[in-house]
């Protein structure tokens, strides 16, 4: 009974070396995929995005309200 039960967890161990394995496998895998086209690099984003002026803002909110406007009489309903 204990040579099943310590067959048993060998086996468990084991099975749970292999997928850590595959699981290692392909993160070094994707890794590697990412140096080589050159994806790693390191990308400079804005702290904040830019803030719109008042009349590109109006100009974004007539075309909101036209856009509305021509779907209600044509009668087609988008949700947004």
């Amino acid at each position: 009974m204990i040579e099943f039960l310590s067959g048993v967890g060998i086996f468990v161990i084991r099975a749970i070396d292999f997928v850590l394995y595959i699981v290692v496998f392909f993160s070094r895998l994707d890794r590697l995929a990412r140096w080589a086209t050159g994806s790693d690099a390191i990308v400079e984003v804005p702290p904040e995005p830019k803030i719109l002026p008042p009349a590109a803002r109006r100009a974004l909110d007539e075309a909101e309200r036209r856009r509305k406007a021509n779907n209600a009489a044509n009668g087609t309903v988008r949700k947004s």
